[in-house]
């Protein structure tokens, strides 16, 4: 044993010496060999034979991923012994082209130079974007992109891994037989990752399949811009998204929801049907070119759902997923691969860095995860207004086109200028006419907004923000300098925070209030100030705590209960059902029609005293997990009368409210309603049931939506 720990640490000193600068490992602890195998000191303690020959690692997966990591941790050290298993032919691969930014491009020019340069001679660039809208084309230039054939990219980092002396195992299904001595395993095996799944209690995957559904197709119709196209069908509406990707080929993917698709008669299409769909429906952008299928790759020509994946951690022991493995991009943001071979570079760069590899890898997920994280959102976003298209299609199609290349709010006015300028110019103008503007166009937030009988300057508001400062629920000069100096700011409407309608619906002590004459008289000193000093307009927000009353001021702890006893002691609670906000609240009571006739009137008392404080707008709190939106929501409303269990049960008192106060409220004067639009919890509501409950709520008197999310729950 010790001649055997004499020839580790010999072995070692020559590695450190060697892998000085690059690879350099500190001597972890001998117990800790069994977890970090790939690490130098633990390469040479479990296989002390293999010299200098540099460290073993293999690649599950062939894609993108996969073969860049390979080219890089080559690169590094000529001596590492990487092999890459990819189960399908060398030249089969799913999908038709894929697309960088500018951004990307200067990375993978520094990563290595060689495979780059076949990248970028190979490349078809654009930098407009046009949208097809009902009958009219909109053209929006600077987006900077490039596009490449997803068979030629392989084809060039196959070129330059095999030049390197990466060993490439095509039509192979890598087992564990294959890696049981490697020192490190790299899972790029994709979305549908064995590896991930094999390692799934430790990794902790989220696999989110969406509703829609996608045909990935080419064509050889030459397209000079990214395009795309949405056309109505007596089943629903279909969108395109395409882009040419060499000389002489585009990808061309089209869309639908999962009804659209099933009513159209797709879902029992053959292919040659499916196709001939396709090309009657984006006729006019095909201009007479035929749709092609990967009929060489198993979902070449079937219709697929995207599916989201995220990953709680991504690497276990000497095993690190990149690439969809950990995550996916949806493909109308265009990232999926940019995100894997960043991925990639940022594996190799902290393997080749000083530290072990357990150091390394942490390093590499608190880098990336962040990252992918930020982009996966913005994709999201982008995917979410794809599935939801049919909310837009009322809009112009100038309005239509910017509400689509700011769907994934990554882009946000002024970065469309600076794309663009005569695009913004465009938009504003078209803004400015709507909005009865004489005077040169203004931003869209800076021109004026009209709701019901009242105009605002602008369309900047303060929302409600609870400051938890009234004493017995009367605002004081605190109240008046802070709504007061936001109003003075510029801001066109400017919201009190959330004002209890009873002393029983506040959620703390320090809660504003509008239930006696001294409050209302307060409030009124208030609004006075802000006509008198300000072209704002100033609304109330009025609301009833419920299930999340009778807590400690939020700087006490949120969200916790207030003692037993004393000057501050604990009210009895009522919602929808007795449920508890937290394990450590108080049960509330389940309301009884007595209760509801008591808070309705509660509500529309608090409306006309608003009303006599000179209030110009009238907000509905139905959201967070207050009184109202504990019915709105499934988690929290469990009744089995006529006020529980379908959408239209769940919002049956809290539409009577708003009836009630809407009967109330100068008819002049608007009423808007915050709900939570989701709930962020398994079995909540979702976004379809926002959509649902928002129309609900418009035939009942509100003028507005104001969409918040979550809080409902405390997971949510």
């Amino acid at each position: 044993m010790v001649r055997e720990r004499a020839s580790f640490y010999r072995d070692a000193e020559l590695l450190v010496e060697t892998y000085r600068g690059r690879l350099n490992r500190r001597l972890r602890p001998i117990a800790d060999f069994r977890y970090f195998k790939a690490s130098i000191f633990a390469r040479c303690y479990h296989r002390s034979d293999r010299g200098q020959t540099g460290v073993k690692i293999a690649c599950i997966g062939g894609g993108p991923a996969g073969l860049y990591f390979s080219i890089l941790m080559k690169k590094a050290d000529l001596r590492h012994d990487i092999a890459v298993f990819e189960k399908n032919r060398s030249d089969d691969t799913f999908g038709w082209g894929v697309v960088f930014s500018d951004a990307t491009l200067a990375q993978l020019a520094q990563a290595d130079a060689p495979s780059h340069a076949g990248i970028e001679a190979s490349f078809q660039r654009w930098h407009r974007i046009d949208i097809h809208f009902k009958g009219t084309t909109i053209a929006c230039g600077g987006h900077g992109f490039a596009g490449i054939g997803r068979q030629r990219l392989l084809a060039i980092l196959q070129a330059r891994a095999a030049q390197l002396g990466v060993k490439l195992a095509f039509e192979r299904s890598a087992d564990d037989t294959d890696f049981a001595d490697a020192d490190l395993i790299v899972a790029a095996d994709g979305v549908h990752s064995r590896t991930r799944d094999k390692y799934a209690a430790h990794f902790e995957p989220t696999l989110d399949v969406r509703r829609n559904r996608y045909l990935w197709l080419g064509t050889q119709r030459r397209l000079d811009a990214f395009t795309f196209a949405f056309e109505e069908t007596e089943w629903g509406w279909f969108q395109l998204h395409a882009y040419r990707f060499d000389r002489d080929t585009s990808t061309f993917i089209v869309e639908t929801r999962e009804e659209t698709w099933r009513a159209a008669g797709l879902d029992r299409a053959a292919r040659e049907e499916s196709l001939a769909f396709c090309e009657r429906l984006f006729a006019r952008q095909l201009d007479g070119h035929r749709l092609m299928v990967n009929a060489g790759h198993e979902r070449g020509s079937a219709w697929l759902n995207f599916t989201r994946v995220q990953c709680k951690r991504w690497h276990h022991r000497n095993v690190v997923l990149i690439g969809d493995a950990a995550h996916t991009a949806h493909f109308s943001i265009g990232s999926g691969t940019r995100l894997a071979m960043e991925d990639a570079i940022a594996l190799a760069q902290h393997l080749s860095a000083d530290g072990s590899v357990a150091d390394a890898l942490d390093a590499y997920q608190a880098r990336r995860q962040g990252e992918a994280q930020r982009l996966q959102s913005a994709a999201r976003n982008r995917m979410e207004w794809f599935e939801n298209v049919a909310r837009y299609v009322r809009l112009e199609p100038l309005q239509f086109s910017y509400s689509l290349l700011t769907g994934s709010q990554r882009i946000g006015h002024e970065n469309l200028r600076r794309r663009d300028p005569g695009y913004v110019a465009a938009v504003e103008s078209w803004v400015a006419e709507r909005s009865g503007l004489q005077a040169a166009p203004l931003p869209p937030m800076f021109t004026p907004f009209r709701l019901r009988g009242m105009t605002l300057k602008n369309r900047v508001v303060v929302s409600p923000m609870a400051m938890y400062s009234c004493r017995d629920g009367l605002p004081s000069d605190f109240h008046l300098v802070h709504l007061g100096s936001r109003a003075l700011g510029g801001a066109a409407l400017v919201f009190t925070e959330m004002t209890c309608i009873a002393p029983d619906a506040r959620i703390t002590p320090g809660c504003a209030g509008i239930w006696n004459d001294e409050q209302t008289a307060a409030w009124r000193r208030i609004v006075d100030f802000v006509h008198a000093s300000s072209t704002a307009r100033i609304g109330m927000q009025i609301g009833h705590a419920g299930p999340k009353g009778s807590t400690r001021i939020g700087w006490e702890g949120m969200d916790e209960p207030l003692p037993a006893d004393g000057a501050d002691a604990n009210w009895p609670l009522i919602a929808a059902s007795a449920l508890p906000y937290g394990p450590r609240n108080q049960t509330p009571r389940a309301m009884t029609r007595e209760d509801m006739d008591r808070v309705r009137d509660q509500f529309v008392a608090a409306a006309r005293r608003a009303a006599a404080a000179a209030f110009d707008l009238l907000e509905l709190h139905c959201a967070h997990g207050y009184l109202l939106s504990s019915f709105l929501s499934p988690l929290t409303n469990r009744r089995d009368d006529e006020y529980g269990g379908s959408p239209e049960n769940r919002c049956r008192f809290p539409l009577e409210v708003l009836r009630a106060i809407r009967a109330a409220w100068p008819e002049a004067k608007p009423i808007t309603v915050r709900i939570s639009a989701h709930d962020w919890a398994p079995g909540g509501n979702t976004d379809d049931d926002a959509v649902h409950i928002g129309r609900l709520l418009r035939d009942a008197g509100a003028d507005a939506i104001d969409v918040s999310s979550g809080q409902t729950t405390r997971a949510a």
